[in-house]
């Protein structure tokens, strides 16, 4: 089983009919990277626990009705009377988004260390804000060192929001300190242009440069998603495999990064690869088509409103 770690949170996304320069309603939807993250894998059927605390207010209620729904455990579920996370959404016309968020004294950032996981959970995923805000980030980070070197597959998406981030070389360093203990990272090329303070627009060859260091601080593989350019994997091995985006009608990309992140974990969990040995042992057709069941499942959540992935009979 996959334990995803991290925040779960609310998105206030503008309603579609609100004219550009107008302030109109914003609509609550349920997200967070990890959260996303988790309901996705439940859709896609692989056997997923989340791990997070959770608000007993109205929205925190919501989150854990959808888990459910989806499929996920909820047995490292905790909850508490804190706020949830807020995020306002600003979208651009290619559909990006841009986030502001709210979470001063938030029940997520609250979590406590549950402990060595059991035997039966083999990978342990865990990214965006989870990683960032005090003092729920010491707890995943000490989870992730923990379950690495108990020989867990241990899976990291940064998903940086720098707006929340005090300190970026303290961030930065920290960053550093866990490659030694990933088996898979996935980014994106602005994550990997920050992370390795490159321009916005650097050439793809720097990036890759960046992802070769990364492998070479023990990474066993780096996932690295380029928007409508597809998404790319590189091994320990020196391989690099590339697949084309799957042409989609853009609602906006919302959780487009959390369905490539679990759509990799699903694929990973449905051929049985648990550790970085395995990982490493994965050759270039393997990668192919993990990143190939990625991009299509990335493809369809981009073509709807917000964070929803797609259920495992869409991608069949």
């Amino acid at each position: 089983m996959i334990v995803v770690g991290g925040e779960a949170l609310v998105d206030l996304v503008p309603d579609p009919s609100t004219r550009r320069g107008e302030l109109g309603p914003l609509l609550p939807r349920l997200g967070g990277g990890p959260y996303n993250t988790a309901v996705a894998l439940g859709r896609l059927g692989a056997p997923v626990a989340f791990l997070s605390r959770v608000s007993r207010d109205a929205f925190g209620d919501a989150l854990v009705e959808r888990l459910v729904g989806a499929g996920v455990d909820i047995r490292f579920v905790q909850r508490g009377p804190e706020p949830t996370t807020l995020a306002v959404v600003t979208l651009a016309a290619d559909g990006s988004a841009r986030y502001t968020f709210h979470v001063a004294g938030t029940a997520d950032r609250l979590v406590a260390d549950p402990g060595a996981l059991p035997d039966e959970l083999t990978t342990l995923s865990v990214g965006t804000l989870g990683m960032v805000l005090e003092p729920g980030a010491s707890v995943y980070e000490a989870m992730l060192r923990r379950e690495s070197e108990r020989g867990r597959l241990v899976v990291v998406d940064p998903n940086v929001r720098t707006g929340l981030i005090e300190d970026a070389d303290a961030y930065r360093a920290r960053f550093r300190s866990w490659l030694s203990h990933i088996t898979v990272l996935k980014a994106s090329v602005e994550d990997a242009c920050w992370l390795a303070e490159l321009p916005a627009e650097s050439p793809i060859e720097q990036v890759e440069a960046v992802v070769r260091e990364w492998l070479d601080a023990g990474v066993s593989a780096v996932v690295l998603t380029r928007g409508g350019d597809g998404l790319s994997s590189f091994t320990a091995s020196g391989d690099k495999i590339e697949v084309p985006a799957v042409r989609a009608t853009v609602a906006d990309t919302i959780g487009a990064g959390d369905t490539v992140h679990a759509a990799l974990l699903a694929w990973l969990s449905q051929h049985g690869v648990e550790s970085a040995g395995q990982v490493r042992k994965l050759e270039a057709k393997d990668w192919s088509e993990a990143l190939g069941f990625a991009a299509r499942a990335a493809a369809i959540t981009v073509s709807r409103v917000g964070a929803e992935p797609p259920f495992a009979a869409e991608l069949a």
